[in-house]
Formats: structure tokens, C-alpha cells, sequence
């Protein structure tokens, strides 16, 4: 929780479950409200229902890729507010450019370590860093 009453609620989008397993113990660990979702189909239509404050954000998944549903979040009005953290294990710098320049906020590469992933999702949720 960062200086509000509320938590804040996590989305995670991955198709991994041991990274999915380490992002859980991570995200309970730090106090955030999240659930997951192991495939890119509904995933917009989840992400409207719970309005998270983070969509952690797999590029290659099932179905839909994280960069289409990147790009369908960014031209969707009501969503601008949600931060969005894509993770890859394709951690090249044209992935990089690629999501950034659809609306990602933050990128990190797969295998992370669990501090550089808990810094860049605090990072995003503080206001007047790069966050809310």
C-alpha cells in the first residue's frame, strides 16, 4: 500500500505458472489486492470489470497478445489511468521500443528478479514518479 487507505489492486496477465506462482507471493507479500488471468482472451473485458490500478502485462500469451491488449487498453478512454507493466522473456530492445510506443508504462525482462520487479511496480503506482 502506498499512502492510501485502500490497497492497490494488481491484474496479472500470464500464461507462466511458476512466474505466475512468484508474482502471487509477491504481490501478497507487498500488500496489493490481485488476481490473475492465464490467457489474453477476455482479458480487456476483465481489466474494464475490476479496473486495476496495474495490468503486469505477459507479451506472449495465449490467444491475444499483451501487445494488442496494450494497444486496445490505450485507445480505450476509461482505461488511462491503468499503468501498465509489460513482462517478456524476449527482453531485446526492439520489444522494448515496441511496447513502450503502444502505451506500456514500464517493461521489464523475464527471468527478473523479484526486487527489480517489486521496484519498477511501486515506481509506477507512486504518484509523481512515472506512477498514479
Amino acid at each position: 500500500m502506498v499512502g492510501t487507505d485502500r490497497k492497490h489492486r494488481v491484474l496479472i496477465i500470464e500464461d507462466e505458472d511458476n512466474i505466475a506462482i512468484a508474482l502471487d507471493y509477491l504481490m501478497s507479500r507487498e500488500g496489493y489486492d490481485h488476481q490473475r488471468i492465464a490467457t489474453g482472451a477476455g482479458a480487456l473485458d476483465c481489466i474494464r470489470a475490476d479496473h486495476p490500478d496495474i495490468v503486469l502485462l505477459d507479451i506472449m500469451l495465449p490467444e491475444v497478445s499483451g501487445y494488442e491488449i496494450c494497444q486496445a487498453m490505450r485507445a480505450d478512454i476509461d482505461l488511462a489511468d491503468v499503468k501498465i507493466l509489460m513482462m517478456t522473456a524476449r527482453g531485446s530492445v526492439m520489444e522494448r521500443r515496441k511496447g513502450l510506443a503502444l502505451g506500456a508504462d514500464g517493461f521489464i525482462a523475464k527471468p527478473f528478479e523479484l526486487k527489480e520487479l517489486r521496484d519498477e511496480v511501486r515506481r509506477l503506482l507512486t504518484p509523481g514518479t512515472g506512477g498514479t
